[in-house]
């Protein structure tokens, strides 16, 4: 069994949200929650991400959303250059997954996981 860490940050790689799911959850599903609350200008995302319920959420909330179609899909526009910024969420995953707890899973109970993930995102807020 495994468990995938849906994580909404700013634009600085800080993280704002965090949701557990289990491993064969799909991305998409998660993404209403992730944005609930936030008024951002611009939503970045893989191509896991990509819906045209989502993208329509995005663009009511005032937002352009930034995701490359999936190749099975009719190719729309999307501005390349300022997607080159989601390297953000990778860098937050990484100084995340520094954390060998969270790297590894050690937790059998889905709290703990959670209460350690958050303890750990806490500290990526505070400066070096």
């Amino acid at each position: 069994m495994s468990t995938k860490i849906h994580l909404a940050n700013d634009g600085q790689g800080r993280p704002l949200r965090l949701i557990l799911t289990p491993g064969q959850v799909n991305d998409i599903t998660q993404a209403p929650e992730l944005l609930r609350g936030f008024a951002p200008t611009h939503v970045l995302a893989d191509k896991g991400y990509d819906s045209r319920a989502l993208v329509a959420q995005i663009e009511a909330c005032g937002a352009q959303a930034v995701i490359p179609p999936r190749s099975c899909q009719q190719a729309r526009p999307f501005d390349a250059k300022l997607y080159r910024a989601r390297n953000a969420i990778e860098r937050c995953f990484g100084r995340l997954k520094q954390y060998r707890r969270i790297a590894t899973r050690y937790d059998r109970k889905d709290a703990h996981f959670m209460a350690f993930l958050c303890l750990a995102a806490s500290l990526t807020w505070v400066p070096d």
